[in-house]
């Protein structure tokens, strides 16, 4: 089973995600955040085999998050999920350490495909 911890500002957004990952068979939703800092101590609390990440969010940013992710202990496959362009912020994201970068306009087979993918980068 794939543990998945959801980050992102909007309530809205993590309920649909929420309900886009319901349907599969192999992942499911253990956590949720709504800014950086919940991330940070989310990951303190328990273990998450992938995050789903936005990069806009309040406190600490995804990429903020990234950064701190980079020297922590615990090295969990992050996807940035983002409304930003993947030229935009695609590149940088992967350089800060994320294992894939999706925009939210993917449909949701895509993002079921790359969370199994991007989880087995551990």
């Amino acid at each position: 089973m794939i543990r998945v911890l959801i980050a992102d500002d909007h309530e809205l957004l993590r309920a649909g995600l929420k309900m886009i990952i319901s349907k599969t068979e192999d992942i499911v939703v253990s956590g949720e955040a709504s800014d950086g800092d919940e991330v940070i101590e989310k990951l303190k609390k328990d273990n998450f085999d992938i995050i789903l990440l936005d990069i806009a969010m309040p406190k600490k940013t995804g990429l903020e998050v990234l950064k701190e992710l980079k020297t922590s202990e615990k090295k969990i496959p992050v996807l940035i999920l983002s409304t930003y362009s993947e030229e935009e912020y695609g590149n940088l994201a992967i350089k800060e350490g994320a294992s894939g970068y999706l925009t939210k306009e993917n449909v949701p087979e895509k993002l079921i495909d790359t969370i199994r993918n991007v989880s087995q980068t551990k």
